[in-house]
């Protein structure tokens, strides 16, 4: 069974605010075979970003993706985001009032993440 790397804690994911660290870090995702995460500064705020073309896993299927979208629809109704994209490859979120929380929103994510592309390969869904 692949495994497709841990999910990192919130203190660990990386600070892309600036181009080159952006790029060392999705460089760093790839090499190692891991779902990229980050977050970076946009003026006050903060962005959240994942991108699971970094890694050779396999594509989340459309009910898997339902779930990571209704997360980030709520965390929409509380303010907490005020948008969001969520696809089964890639997922951002921006306008995150602190850092912390930025960090927090990407770590539960990236686990989400990383636990329904396993879930996906121990017991795939037929189409």
């Amino acid at each position: 069974m692949s495994t497709l790397g841990a999910p990192l804690p919130a203190a660990l994911i990386p600070d892309c605010t600036e181009p080159e660290a952006h790029h060392t870090a999705y460089r760093s995702a790839k090499i190692n075979d891991a779902i990229f995460v980050c977050i970076a500064r946009q003026g006050r705020r903060w962005k959240v970003e994942l991108d699971a073309m970094s890694s050779s896993g396999p594509t989340i299927p459309d009910e898997a993706v339902a779930v990571l979208r209704s997360a980030a629809e709520a965390l929409v109704l509380t303010d907490t985001v005020t948008q969001a994209n969520i696809s089964p490859d890639y997922i951002s979120m921006w306008a995150i009032e602190s850092e912390q929380r930025a960090r927090e929103i990407a770590a539960a994510f990236h686990a989400a993440l990383q636990g329904l592309r396993q879930l996906y390969i121990a017991a795939p869904i037929q189409r």
